[in-house]
């Protein structure tokens, strides 16, 4: 069986986007390959989180994996920091990663952009931890959208120099999931792309958030004046509206607006109180799942301490491994 690995910053609660363009798919990998899904909080040290805001953004994404039906008896789901080996193995692998190359990251550059008072040396190995994740367990497979390409390279980069430096073919190449399905992305609500919360609060439809919330952000999303006569092209705003309703309504409520569009006859009003409520129809009973694990300490410590023992058990032999090859031996 194929492994796979992928891994989620824990920097907020997950929206529309998130499980569409992700957990749903994960859901189908942990019946087909051996998953390791992992909440990336070592990653997410690079914007410095307060210790408070730190534990609860785990608990958070935990909480709605759960939910969401990742299940830690058919996957390792874990939290990074829980499996100290890969702070050593990060360790090991920035001794055969150079400058040059981290500076030209696509992810380091458009940091130093955006965030100039926050340049880390995080920042600039975040492609080698990023590398290690997927080594230390040997993943055949890693999802990665565009945004991510250069990373899975540089990943096969940093195997194969290991591998040629240490004269061995330890390291495999980690290949990048092919999706047999179409790949899903949710257009955001501002007209901006793809739902992000990088794009601002009112772009994305989170899961654990309130319904008023959710209606009025649908209620302000960006659209046009309407069609002024039948047959005319949807606007951006107004197909990023048919997008959300073509992952959370029924057949008969997309091909009702339509043909009212077709028509021009369509008032946006409607058509944004129906997909109001068809997405609080969708989101409600995840959310209420969410709240559950949020309040069962038991039931998320079992899931982490399960996940745990899988990716440590992984981890800590590819780490044995990987000092013996380096040449550490002990004197005891």
């Amino acid at each position: 069986m194929s492994r796979v690995v992928s891994g989620i910053r824990p920097t907020g609660k997950l929206h529309l986007g998130n499980y569409f363009g992700a957990v749903k798919s994960f859901l189908k990998m942990q019946e087909e390959h051996d998953c390791f899904f992992f909440i990336a909080d070592i990653h997410s040290l690079t914007t410095h989180p307060t210790p408070t805001d730190l534990h609860s953004n785990v608990k958070q994404v935990l909480a709605e994996h759960l939910a969401m039906g990742v299940d830690p008896e058919k996957c390792a789901l874990f939290v990074q920091s829980d499996v100290p080996a890969i702070a050593e193995l990060y360790t090991y692998m920035n001794m055969n990663a150079y400058l040059g190359e981290l500076e030209r990251s696509t992810s380091f550059k458009e940091k130093i952009r955006t965030q100039k008072d926050n340049v880390n040396a995080g920042l600039l190995t975040y492609p080698v931890l990023m590398a290690v994740d997927i080594l230390a367990h040997h993943a055949d497979f890693v999802p990665v959208g565009k945004d991510q390409q250069q990373h899975l390279e540089m990943t096969r980069t940093f195997s194969n120099r290991f591998n040629h430096m240490y004269s061995n073919s330890y390291f495999k190449e980690p290949k990048a999931y092919s999706n047999t399905g179409k790949l899903v992305k949710v257009p955001g609500l501002t007209a901006q792309g793809k739902m992000s919360k990088s794009s601002g609060e009112a772009d994305t439809l989170v899961f654990d958030e309130d319904d008023k919330v959710i209606r009025k952000k649908i209620m302000r999303a960006v659209t046009d004046n309407g069609p002024t006569k039948p047959g005319m092209p949807k606007s951006e705003g107004l197909q990023n509206l048919f997008d959300i309703m073509s992952l959370v309504s029924d057949k008969s409520t997309i091909n009702h607006f339509e043909d009212l569009h077709l028509k021009a006859e369509i008032r946006y009003g409607d058509l944004k109180k129906q997909l109001a409520e068809d997405v609080l129809k969708f989101v409600v009973p995840i959310r209420e799942q969410i709240n559950h694990y949020k309040n069962d300490s038991k039931a998320l410590a079992k899931a982490a301490k399960i996940g745990a023992e899988k990716a440590n058990e992984s981890a800590n032999k590819t780490l044995k491994e990987v000092r013996e090859i380096i040449g550490f031996k002990n004197f005891f």
